[in-house]
């Protein structure tokens, strides 16, 4: 059975640059639809050098900012940004965007509101359309424009859920593979689709998801620790709760560092988290929130999600300065047969 649902892979940019090129051109060989590169300055090497690197080293496969952000990047310098990688990927390239939290937080700055994160899309479109946008009292248009890339917008609460499907093709929900979550997330995307008089059904929506083939939950679920932690710390806690997770963690780690979801060093965050986090916990988190579980088990909760909305579903590995080598090799060898990937 053929799916039209696309599935995508996070990839870090935390190799030198060639060998970034080198992996997403063995991940477009692997069968993927997208690759979605994360932009934190801190903690990787530049994610529009490794988008342009990508660009040139594929054909076929998507590429996108998952995400970068209006806070640390003005909105003219994404806009320039965008189309200059849009046209090295011959309009493959979607432009993710969100508040910005692992740009900003490490420096001292405030993640966008969400009038900032309108206020930047609206801008980043004018610019990218050939039309003039205004900050403050200059107003500039950008030579060269790029018309047409798509603009996605990731989000958890309902406020930027509901900015997602007023302004942008696509909403980045960033609550995994919950179905009470994805269910209230789509409903909010549409909700804003709805009030803005667009058509519902026109925007897209992207999963994100961790994931791991494996068929001992109960082993490998406890690296999940961290990444579980860090939504309790974030204002996640509610969310944890609709899984009957009662997590509370307190608001910063100082043994861990930069965080707990990009802990430098995973064992150890994963022993720290094991204060708030069961192995109990994270079982149930793996079950509720990711795609950990055999590749039928995987390609189950895909369809699910599918059948709730979603049209893409992308991946990532457990882990933050390392390829996720192990992830595509599995998907590709296990998964993506499973749901008539090779017959596209």
């Amino acid at each position: 059975m053929t799916s039209s649902l696309r599935i995508g892979l996070r990839v870090p940019p935390c190799k030198p640059v060639a060998e970034l090129g080198e992996f997403a051109a063995e991940v477009e060989r692997a069968g993927f639809d997208d690759i979605y590169v994360p932009d934190s300055q801190v903690l990787w090497r530049d994610a529009w050098m490794t988008l342009f690197a990508a660009a040139q080293a594929t054909q076929r496969i998507g590429l996108g900012t998952a995400v970068t952000n209006v806070a640390t990047r003005h909105p003219s310098v994404v806009a320039s940004l965008a189309r200059t990688v849009a046209e090295a990927a011959d309009g493959r390239f979607r432009l993710g965007l969100g508040v910005g939290n692992s740009s900003v937080e490490p420096i001292g700055l405030s993640p966008s509101t969400g009038a900032e994160l309108r206020n930047g899309i609206v801008a980043i479109r004018r610019l990218l359309a050939g039309e003039e946008a205004s900050f403050g009292e200059a107003s500039v248009r950008l030579r060269d424009p790029y018309p047409g890339v798509p603009v996605l917008v990731a989000a958890s609460g309902p406020r930027n859920l509901r900015l997602a499907g007023e302004v942008a093709d696509g909403a980045v929900l960033l609550s995994g593979v919950s179905t009470p979550l994805l269910t209230r997330a789509v409903g909010l995307v549409r909700e804003g689709a709805e009030a803005a008089g667009r058509d519902p059904e026109s925007v897209e929506i992207i999963v994100s998801a961790h994931a791991r083939v494996t068929d001992d939950i109960e082993r490998d679920a406890r690296i999940l620790k961290p990444i579980c932690a860090g939504i309790a710390q974030h204002g996640g806690r509610s969310a944890l709760a609709s899984a009957g997770l009662e997590i509370e963690v307190p608001s910063h780690v100082p043994e861990i560092y930069p965080d707990l979801v990009h802990a430098e060093d995973w064992d150890l965050a994963v022993e720290h988290c094991s204060r708030w986090v069961s192995d109990e916990d994270a079982v149930t988190f793996a079950r509720a929130f990711a795609l950990f579980g055999t590749p039928e088990e995987i390609v189950a909760r895909m369809r699910d999600a599918e059948s709730l909305g979603a049209t893409t579903i992308f991946l990532q590995h457990v882990g933050s300065y390392d390829l996720p080598y192990s992830l595509r090799d599995d998907i590709a060898a296990k998964v993506l047969p499973l749901l008539g990937v090779d017959d596209r």
